[in-house]
């Protein structure tokens, strides 16, 4: 079976991280089954991406600490820097991505689910970056993404403490927008995914690199890459099918894909 798994519904991809046995650790041939999925996406096609794992106990437990327990300065620094560039081409895709946290997200587990746009949790989930107890610092992200979505302050607590936190404790600090009970969680993703996939589709990546990039200097900055992707959604096809019929009182017509 592959390590990595990819189905596509409709206008979304679910991808599913398939290595139950471990809990869906991360080692070198996830990550790289992982870096040749993303490759393989059609996103002109596909509108929504849905990143989850296999099983009921795990979302990713983390990365494979057998393998990183021989590493050496060296490698351990390749290591990062090859995390680093799976999970960013994740982060950068045009179409907007969701995490379906179904268990442990704990590690790189933590760092992949932060390295989606919308975090999504079972009641049963639990997230936390235990690196400092391993001698090591969170490699894949962790340390920048969380500062970013939860504040500098309580992501230091929760590194520096290598305390693991439950799905509403997460929910409370912002790291996960909803929880849900087990067994209802990738129908509510699904849900909001089609929601999403509904919508105007170069409107939505507009908006997508609107924040990420916005988020990466001053305000002002931001406001004037709004305010030009806001022109460059004006005459499209989409615009005027969805301002005519808004203005006739009646349902759009399907929007495009890009």
């Amino acid at each position: 079976m592959a390590l990595v798994e990819l189905e596509v519904k409709g206008q979304i991809g679910i991808l599913t991280i398939n290595r139950p046995e471990a809990l869906n650790a991360l080692n070198g041939d996830v990550l790289k089954a992982l870096d040749e999925t993303l490759d393989t996406l059609d996103c002109n096609a596909l509108r929504c991406i849905v990143v989850t794992g296999s099983g009921p106990k795990s979302f990713v437990a983390g990365a494979d600490i057998g393998a990183m327990s021989t590493m050496t300065h060296e490698e351990g620094e390749a290591w990062g820097k090859f995390g680093n560039s799976v999970f960013r081409k994740l982060e950068q895709l045009p179409i907007p991505t969701i995490a379906a946290v179904n268990g442990f997200a704990l590690g790189g587990g933590c760092e992949l689910a932060m390295s989606c746009d919308i975090r999504l949790a079972s009641e049963k989930a639990m997230f936390g970056q235990p690196e400092v107890g391993l001698g090591i610092t969170p490699g894949f992200g962790g340390t920048q993404r969380m500062a970013r979505l939860i504040g500098p302050g309580k992501a230091k607590e929760l590194i520096f403490t290598a305390r693991n936190i439950k799905a509403p404790e997460a929910l409370a600090i912002g790291l996960v927008q909803a929880v849900y009970p087990p067994e209802e969680l990738m129908a509510e993703v699904e849900k909001m995914a089609e929601r999403i996939a509904g919508n105007a589709p170069i409107a939505v990546r507009a908006c997508k690199k609107a924040i990420n990039e916005g988020l990466q200097g001053d305000i002002d900055a931001g406001i004037a890459l709004e305010a030009k992707l806001f022109g460059s959604c004006e005459g499209t096809k989409d615009q005027k099918n969805a301002m005519a019929a808004f203005l006739e009182k009646r349902p759009h017509d399907p929007f495009e894909n890009c």
